[in-house]
């Protein structure tokens, strides 16, 4: 079976994206079949892996709000790309109104399902109906959080929303865990942050290596590459491996 995996969290800079792509492509470098589905209407996945979202002229947006088939640009680094651009962000008032909107991204990766291993959904940093979809879509949430302390006090808004999909629209979401992100090791309030994380958020789902702050990440999405294909020698690298290693044995 399929496993759908939303990277979520409320708050912006966490790294969702880069995760989605740099997770995807250790996935695929492991032989799985891989789709990244871009739901940020900043489609920030969708520049990362090469495409120019203004260019495209279908993507989720048409998928979700129109019914169209779920367009998909195979075989980017062993990956393959639902993309998104600023069209999206209109969905979050076309889809107030709509009928059955709860299900309307599960309805567009239906037919897929079987092709894929993992499917990874890239949320846009909002508690807004397109994180809500996606989170109805899945089968897991995976919690990218950054090591600082403004970031943990959101903690408590992104759980109540998991909590209100779990009570009724997606019984079977599971929380596939968490990432401590964008750690600064030299800081007091990153070791810190890091600490209650592991301490509080590890009664909710495992939590996985720390991911460093290093630019990097940023250096290889600019090039519209992995970290790993960047610089294989980067340290993040093999946390990376690690995570996906765990994702791939994960219930």
């Amino acid at each position: 079976m399929s496993r759908v995996i939303t990277l979520f969290n409320q708050s912006g800079g966490v790294g969702k994206s880069t995760l989605s792509m740099n997770l995807g492509y250790h996935l695929a470098q492991r032989q799985q079949r891989v789709l990244l589905v871009d739901m940020d209407p900043q489609a920030s996945l969708t520049v990362f892996m090469g495409l120019e979202p203004s260019e495209l002229d279908n993507t989720v947006y048409e998928a979700i709000v129109i019914g169209e088939q779920l367009p998909i640009y195979k075989n980017i680094h062993k990956m393959d790309l639902a993309p998104a651009n600023i069209n999206l962000s209109g969905a979050e008032l076309e889809l107030v109104v709509a009928d059955m909107r709860d299900v309307r991204l599960k309805e567009a990766l239906k037919p897929i399902l079987k092709q894929y291993d993992f499917i990874l959904i890239d949320c846009p940093p909002s508690l807004g109906i397109l994180s809500y979809i996606s989170l109805v879509a899945s089968t897991h949430v995976l919690i990218p959080i950054q090591t600082q302390y403004k970031a943990l006090k959101g903690t408590e808004l992104l759980l109540n929303t998991i909590g209100r999909v779990r009570s009724r629209a997606n019984r079977k979401l599971k929380i596939a865990g968490v990432i401590p992100t964008m750690h600064d090791s030299r800081t007091v309030q990153g070791e810190m942050s890091l600490q209650s994380i592991q301490e509080h958020l590890s009664q909710i789902g495992k939590i996985y290596p720390t991911i460093p702050r290093s630019v990097a990440f940023a250096d290889a999405s600019q090039e519209h590459i992995p970290l790993a294909l960047y610089n294989a020698k980067h340290p993040a690298v093999s946390l990376l491996n690690q995570i996906a290693q765990n994702l791939e044995v994960m219930s």
